[in-house]
């Protein structure tokens, strides 16, 4: 899989010979990521104190410093303990320079000479994990500015509260603002009108130009009288009871009388009641 080169992390190669350095640059050329190079254990140390750097390729065999003392430095740093060392020995070595190398935290060990493809592979295994830490790392930062943001909306910290007025102390203040405004005007001012209110509503003007003034809320119908009900009641009872005597039975005919008492009862109200 190709992956776009990160320009701003590169591969540095430490090696004492120039032949080295020229093999190292042709090999990694393809991978079209910056090689920086170092000819000493100290320039290296300079180099990724400057600048980043996805993974350093150390020769083991160097005059001064050499590679294994080189790695143990870098990882002895904050600044550079995470970038991942591959050490390059010759072919005559000593059996336990593996085991050395992966002592002072290299992450891989390669014996010359080596392939250029395995080379290539190796290394760009690095390149790929670093641009994926990156991306990590500003994905957390992301989510973390959002967190913060939820949290502090507007990002202004939390805004300050409303000051809240009872409805008495309200109607005071206003009645207090339109007295202070009156008194302070100049004289021959015209008056400030004052504050309108709920309470008080403006009086409308009056005058050949003035509008009309609102017509009040039509009110509820008014009940019927006791009168109306007692007439009502009376006519229902006469055409019970007009039903019942053209019915048969000696039952139906008291319940016809009674009836009539209740009609000349309920007459009799009507006419106390001045009807």
């Amino acid at each position: 899989m190709t992956t776009a080169p990160d320009s701003s992390a590169g591969i540095l190669i430490v090696d004492d010979m120039e032949e080295n350095l020229v093999a190292l640059e042709a090999v990694l050329g393809s991978l079209s990521q910056k090689v920086v190079r170092a000819r000493s254990g100290e320039e290296a140390l300079k180099a990724m104190l400057r600048e980043e750097f996805a993974v350093v390729l150390i020769d083991v065999l160097m005059p001064g410093m050499n590679g294994f003392e080189t790695a143990a430095n870098i990882k002895g740093l904050d600044q550079t303990k995470d970038v991942p060392i591959i050490l390059l020995t010759g072919a005559s070595v000593d059996p336990n320079y593996a085991y050395r190398g992966y002592t002072v935290g290299a992450a891989d060990f390669l014996i010359k000479p080596f392939d250029p493809w395995l080379l290539r592979t190796k290394v760009n295994v690095f390149l790929d994990l670093h641009r994926k830490n990156r991306q990590l790392a500003a994905q957390a930062e992301q989510l973390k500015r959002l967190l913060t943001s939820d949290d502090h909306p507007g990002g202004e910290g939390t805004p300050p509260a409303t000051p809240t007025t009872t409805p008495g102390a309200a109607a005071t203040a206003t009645t207090a603002a339109g007295t202070d405004a009156a008194a302070s005007a100049p004289a021959g001012s015209p008056a400030m009108s004052p504050p309108v209110s709920a309470e008080h509503p403006p009086i409308p003007p009056e005058g050949p130009g003035a509008a009309p003034p609102p017509e009040p809320p039509a009110q509820p119908a008014a009940p019927a009288s006791d009168t109306s009900r007692l007439a009502d009641i009376a006519g229902q009872l006469a055409e019970v009871e007009l039903l019942l005597r053209d019915a048969k039975g000696s039952d139906k005919k008291r319940l016809a009388d009674r009836i009539a008492e209740l009609e000349q009862a309920v007459g009799r109200l009507m006419v106390n009641r001045g009807t």
